[in-house]
């Protein structure tokens, strides 16, 4: 999994472009700064786990009949949970007969306590985290993948460009992340142990997502951060300049070159294994409205895909929301269904990256099914 391009020079990367060089320019033209800050708001930083994203821009989350079932989302205006947000403005949860609540938990790692501690029944966060529990005794059951690609980027804090230049470089600093034990936090711990340095020699600060992220880069509350779409287009337009990126996932290309690997599964739908068990025909209709919606992606333009999404997403700029989609469904999965190649890629990221799997046994066939999205 060693790629040449760890210990190198950081590149830059352009919107532009499908692929990744390492030394190209990210210019984000045409994102108004208060429109697309806003879009990456979605829910308030310090929204509380009961406030739901959708909810409050269309009032069609929540309060409608059917089997109520309450999903806790790692970041609802995160590009990569798109499907979660689209499938409820399609309509696709209550024509399956489903009243979802969709809450916005600013992280990961917030959407997973929120369902182990009973307040959601779903998550809708990355697929690492059923590994990740299973090695703590706990069984969670991912059982529609929406994503092929983790989507972060490893960004530089302006002040550091000329300073940090390779992961080397992040010894001593603090790297911002959603919060910690995220996926973001995963990703740093990775990248770290990957070029021959302790997951603990650079610590982490949570700064969440969308405006709070950006903001907290923007103004060097941390050296670098692992961020996701829109929040980098959002930081390099207002910023006015080019962003140094140590390491990119959001392209096929980028993700070969980390991980070693052409699929990475990570948004995706997870519940506790007894509850999937003893709500299998629920859980069988979020999946169908998962895999419709996905469906949906692949089939219509960035433009078509904006213009269903809730207007605050877009900020006032739906053409460039448009195009950050374009962008970036190309990483999301087609049919939700996870490869095994891409599962033993993620246990080889959580052996590498997190202690607390190490070399544990994982038995991944109890860590995710198919069954659902091809019923």
């Amino acid at each position: 999994m060693t790629s040449s391009h760890d210990n190198q020079a950081p590149h830059t990367f352009n919107a532009e472009s499908q692929g990744v060089t390492r030394r190209r320019l990210l210019s984000v033209a045409g994102v108004t700064a208060a429109g697309l800050a806003l879009a990456a708001c979605g829910a308030p930083a310090a929204a509380p786990p009961g406030q739901t994203g959708t909810a409050g821009a269309t009032g069609a989350a929540g309060g409608g009949s059917g089997t109520k079932v309450i999903i806790g989302v790692g970041g609802q205006t995160l590009l990569t949970y798109l499907p979660t947000t689209l499938a409820d403005q399609l309509g696709y949860y209550k024509e399956q007969g489903l009243d979802v609540e969709l809450q916005d938990l600013q992280g990961g790692s917030k959407a997973l306590t929120a369902m182990l501690g009973g307040s959601t029944q779903v998550t809708s966060g990355y697929y690492e985290h059923t590994i990740q529990m299973q090695a703590k005794n706990q069984s969670i059951k991912a059982f529609a993948d929406m994503g092929l690609s983790s989507g972060l980027a490893l960004v530089v804090a302006p002040k550091n460009e000329g300073t940090i230049k390779s992961i080397a470089d992040l010894k001593g600093k603090n790297v911002g992340v959603t919060a910690p034990g995220s996926s973001t936090d995963m990703f740093v711990k990775f990248l770290l142990s990957k070029n021959g340095f302790q997951p603990t020699d650079a610590s982490v600060s949570a700064i969440g997502a969308g405006s709070s992220a950006v903001a907290a880069v923007q103004n060097n509350q941390v050296d670098a951060a692992v961020m996701l779409e829109p929040d980098i287009s959002v930081l390099a337009k207002q910023l006015g300049k080019p962003l140094v990126i140590l390491q990119d996932v959001r392209t096929a290309d980028g993700l070969k070159a980390v991980f070693g690997t052409d699929s990475w599964p990570s948004a995706c739908l997870y519940a506790k294994t007894d509850w999937l068990e003893k709500n299998s025909d629920t859980a069988g209709k979020l999946a169908k409205a998962i895999v419709k919606t996905l469906k949906f992606i692949s089939d219509h333009s960035g433009q078509e895909i904006a213009d269903k999404m809730p207007e605050k997403f877009a900020g006032g700029d739906k053409a460039q929301y448009a195009k950050v989609i374009d962008d970036l469904k190309k990483t999301l999965s087609k049919d939700g269904a996870f490869t095994e190649d891409g599962v033993k890629a993620v246990l080889k990221t959580q052996q590498v990256a997190n202690p607390e799997v190490g070399n544990k046994d994982i038995d991944l066939s109890k860590t995710y099914t198919n069954d659902f999205v091809k019923a």
